[in-house]
């Protein structure tokens, strides 16, 4: 085989690695793709929520442009084949002292969410793109005459383009989304804002039972605590509470919900649970509910606050045990700390003088 055929074997694999790696960053939406990956990726490395934005977006606008400009003859060995070699080295370097800190854990972000990869598996792609970088600078000949202006456009173009099919938008903290539906055996009640709160069903006590009951639960219950949470749901920090944090596309988020709804048929006290939903593929709603087998009352947040609300290094189905304000577990992802239903009906059941030891 001669080296004008190997070349342009060795510049269509490059150009797959990047074109591939800039739309696996924009998978499964623009706007969500981009948000996870600034909140996974670049707030961790130190950037800001106001600059993230910008550079996510052409940083993916560059890795297209490089794609596209390593198929072209223009300034190939002066300018394309040395600035691919460059970002890959600049990769290859982050992502070695990332594993030098944290380990070989996660997901890099390479290709996204679409292709999960390791830091030191990211490395070693890196590593051997570099070596068919240096091979096909090697067996070029010469730059002919080039046209700047053109690789230039193709670098503009496809940061141009990024910017527009994932616009960045103002970050709506919190969207109510009323309804009207009753949840098994309890109230649910739509305020002013569209807040659905949960009525308990009421009884007639007198008012030594009241003096009783609050009486035992001062006993045995955590000081109560601002949990943060109130913004979203009143009341939350009142009593034993369970928050969960949802993807309405997510099928483990789905899955978990379908379970909690099991065991709150199960036992009559289970505490009530609310729901804080990304603001992503919202018409999915309704199916979510209809496959878990209730409604539980909820609030939608977007893409970046909802991360942030997850916190760092966790992902969904996210659910939290409150207790007075107080966090007592917290289950996020589907790996070594997601949701364990047997351990969790031990967890709800256990007085406060077990939990807090």
């Amino acid at each position: 085989m001669n080296s004008k055929n190997i070349s342009w074997i060795l510049r269509l694999i490059i150009s797959a690695l990047f074109i591939v790696s800039a739309v696996a960053k924009l998978y499964p939406s623009p706007y969500f793709a981009i948000s996870t990956f600034e909140v996974k990726q670049l707030y961790p490395l130190g950037f800001s929520e106001g600059f993230a934005p910008y550079f996510s977006r052409i940083l993916i606008g560059i890795e297209f442009a490089l794609g596209i400009a390593i198929l072209l003859k223009d300034y190939l060995k002066k300018i394309t084949i040395p600035a691919t070699i460059l970002l890959l080295a600049v990769f290859t370097i982050h992502l070695s002292y990332t594993t030098f800190v944290s380990g070989n854990a996660g997901n890099c972000g390479c290709f996204g969410e679409l292709i999960p990869m390791t830091p030191v598996e990211a490395i070693i792609k890196n590593i051997i793109a570099i070596g068919l970088l240096i091979w096909l600078f090697k067996i070029l000949p010469a730059d002919g005459k080039s046209n700047f202006w053109l690789l230039k456009s193709v670098a503009l173009g496809c940061i141009l383009a990024l910017f527009m099919v994932a616009t960045i938008r103002p970050v709506a903290e919190v969207m109510d989304e009323p309804t009207s539906e009753i949840q098994d055996n309890l109230g649910v009640v739509v305020d002013s804002s569209g807040l659905l709160t949960i009525e308990e069903p009421k009884a007639e006590i007198t008012k030594d039972t009241i003096k009783k009951a609050e009486e035992k639960k001062a006993e045995d219950a955590p000081k109560k605590v601002k949990s943060g949470y109130e913004k979203y749901f009143p009341g939350i920090d009142t009593d034993k509470k369970i928050l969960c944090y949802f993807v309405p596309g997510c099928d483990h988020c789905m899955d978990t919900a379908k379970e909690l709804n099991e065991m709150r048929k199960k036992d009559k006290n289970f505490p009530p649970i609310y729901v804080i939903f990304m603001n992503e593929e919202p018409e999915k709603i309704p199916t979510f509910f209809e496959f878990a087998g209730t409604k539980f009352p909820y609030k939608m947040i977007d893409v970046i606050p909802f991360w942030t609300e997850l916190g760092s290094g966790k992902d969904t189905p996210g659910v939290k045990y409150l207790w007075n304000g107080n966090e007592f577990k917290y289950y996020y992802g589907i790996n070594e700390n997601k949701f364990n239903s047997n351990e969790f009906k031990k967890i709800i059941k256990k007085p406060y003088s077990e939990l807090k030891k």
